[in-house]
């Protein structure tokens, strides 16, 4: 190389020196404000820690033009409205100890410096005590009376408009103002007691009136998100959460209805997204995505809000609990059924059915009793703060041998048994049972039934595998029994999983899993759930402790041993082109009842259906 060329290599050594305050803010200004949504969210921020009970946005060209954000908060007294747009300058934080309990929105002092360094902002605020408002202009400094009552205004136009690069990157106005009209709908479900409105152009594009809860929701996701979603709550003294999961059958092909807020705050936290994904597992298709709002209250000094920039993330001081205790609550009211809401009678005394495989491995003297399954047990209530998953009871005796035979080949279904009814039971009528009563068999693959509704259709054999999957995951009762190992299993690990194998040894030998470091670059397996012989262990230890250090919970194992019941319960389950009786229709019918998440199958696929008489007399335009 060249004397030439090594100089033109070599990089030119510059001094050090401190930024213009000016450039300064610049850049501070892209972390916070990347596009007029982010900046509508920090105007909203401040208005509703100024106590607003009405937000009004208006909108020109998607907000690039012009963003005006109007509250009738507390106001801004007129001797600190410059101080307002100086950086690190706010009124929601005084101290250390403060800052390490966030009970604001904002907090950090920079939004309004970060939006004046690239716009033209203005402020007009009142306080209830001013005789009139007052209006700051950003760029001159200039102070002059104003007109407006009580509240404060911030108008802020032409975004970007000293950095071009900026504004080359923003999309199209429409999509601005759906951005916009996002950060809007964010807040207006995180605030139900506070009205809304947007305008783009002069033309009311969205308005949410203060409501209850249960209103704001429907307003803002829609009716058909109440009707197909399952509320939880739970509540300790330091810690509530509350919200709504949308049903299998609402999952979308985006994660686009997706809401969670920790204090009033709109988060995306990875660790409580996971729980509530998992929780789906096994009830919903393919790669669609759950719907839900959650809503989390916590004590302030058991989460910190200072992670990031805009706010969005957040630390918890137990983020393993609170995933546990949200994916407990989510499981909980996934595993209810939509059976379970229809109007019924009184039932009478009722004919005991029983839907087995005579065939399959569980033979009558050696399987469980089944006919009545106890339901999953959830602690709703603690008197503690305490998110830690309950142990599990000791399997009974007789369970050890039925686990024995879980890994054995499933022999196909030739017939099945049914228990015939008593001579002294009466005869079933279809006000008894939430399903009805069977009437007939369509083509060998669905059921049909009438109840007090109309018409009930079955899917026989994803009926059947959901009720046989549920039985097998009851008997083994997430009981992760293991198999000693008769030659340890060594292989290479990094150090960060050195690191979690000792941090989470007691999880691991839980999980069934013995897993200890073997010398500085090796870790040792001696143990594995006894379920997963011949699976990869190797790639599965690499998983739980992936999981375990990235949510501090893993769920991988009991994943892997589900999908081997659900291999079984599909191969189990009455196929297509069985001819069943009405006794055999109807043991169905009432096991589809005491099943937990009898609404899918193991693959996610619904069923049943309801078509109310309403749905028939309007296929035949009866009533027109």
């Amino acid at each position: 190389m060249t004397e030439t060329a090594l100089a033109t290599a070599m990089p030119v050594r510059r001094p050090i020196a401190e930024l213009p305050d000016e450039l300064v803010s610049q850049i501070a200004a892209g972390e916070v404000v990347d596009r007029p949504a982010a900046a509508v969210r920090e105007l909203l921020d401040n208005a509703l820690d100024a106590g607003a009970t009405q937000v009004t946005v208006r909108l020109l060209g998607g907000g690039i033009r012009c963003i005006t954000v109007e509250d009738d908060g507390m106001g801004i007294p007129p001797e600190e409205l410059p101080l307002a747009l100086r950086r690190h300058a706010t009124s929601k934080i005084r101290d250390l100890r403060e800052l390490e309990c966030v009970g604001s929105l904002g907090f950090r002092g920079e939004a309004l410096a970060a939006i004046a360094s690239v716009s033209d902002l203005s402020i007009t605020s009142r306080t209830p005590e001013a005789a009139h408002a007052t209006r700051l202009d950003a760029r001159s400094g200039e102070l002059r009376a104003a007109a407006r009552g009580r509240g404060t205004t911030i108008e802020v136009r032409e975004l970007f408009f000293n950095t071009p690069a900026r504004r080359k990157f923003l999309k199209t106005e429409a999509t601005e103002q759906a951005h916009c009209l996002e950060a809007l709908r964010r807040q207006a479900l995180a605030y139900p007691e506070v009205g809304f409105a947007l305008w783009s152009e002069g033309k009311l594009v969205e308005q949410w009136r203060p409501a209850p809860r249960q209103q704001r929701l429907a307003d803002v996701l829609g009716e058909d998100f109440v009707a197909a979603s399952r509320p939880f709550e739970w509540e300790v003294p330091a810690l509530r959460i509350l919200g709504r999961l949308g049903l299998p059958e609402a999952a979308r092909a985006r994660a686009d209805l997706q809401y969670l807020y920790v204090n009033g705050r709109f988060v995306r936290d990875r660790t409580l997204a996971h729980a509530l994904r998992s929780a789906f597992d096994d009830v919903l298709h393919g790669q669609r995505q759950p719907s839900y709002w959650v809503a989390i209250d916590i004590n302030p000094e058991l989460v910190d809000v200072n992670v990031h920039p805009t706010k969005s993330e957040v630390r918890f001081r137990d983020s393993r609990g609170l995933h546990q205790q949200l994916r407990r609550l989510a499981v909980e009211a996934l595993a209810q059924s939509r059976a379970e809401e229809l109007p019924a009678a009184e039932p009478a005394a009722t004919v005991s059915y029983s839907l087995a495989p005579a065939a399959s491995p569980l033979r009558a003297a050696e399987a469980p009793a089944f006919s009545s399954p106890p339901p999953l047990a959830m602690p709703r209530e603690q008197t503690a703060l305490s998110w830690s998953a309950p142990r599990s009871e000791p399997a009974p005796p007789e369970r050890d041998a039925w686990l024995a035979r879980l890994t054995s080949p499933v022999a196909p279904v030739t017939s099945v048994a049914t228990s015939a009814p008593t001579a002294a039971a009466p005869a079933p009528v279809q006000d008894e049972w939430p399903l009805g009563r069977a009437i007939a068999q369509l083509h060998g693959i669905y059921v049909l039934a009438e109840n007090r509704q109309g018409l009930v259709l079955v899917d026989m054999h994803a009926a059947h595998e959901r009720v046989l999957y549920e039985r097998f995951k009851q008997a083994l009762a997430r009981r992760m029994d293991a198999q000693p190992l008769l030659i340890p299993l060594a292989f290479a690990a990094s150090a960060e999983e050195l690191a979690l194998a000792e941090a989470h040894a007691d999880t691991l030998l839980q999980l069934g899993l013995d897993l200890s470091p073997l010398g500085r670059q090796q870790l040792a397996l001696r143990s594995r759930p006894a379920l997963l012989d011949g699976a990869d262990l190797v790639a599965l230890s690499r998983q739980v402790l992936a999981d375990l250090g990235q949510h501090g919970g893993s769920q991988v194992l009991e994943r892997a041993q589900h999908d081997l019941l659900a291999t079984m319960a599909c191969h189990a389950a009455v196929r297509a082109n069985r001819q069943l009786s009405l006794t055999e229709m109807n043991a169905l019918l009432r096991d589809m009842e005491r099943t937990e998440r009898a609404d899918q199958c193991n693959h996610g696929r619904p069923t049943w259906r309801q078509l109310s008489l309403r749905d028939l007399d309007a296929l035949f335009l009866r009533g027109r």
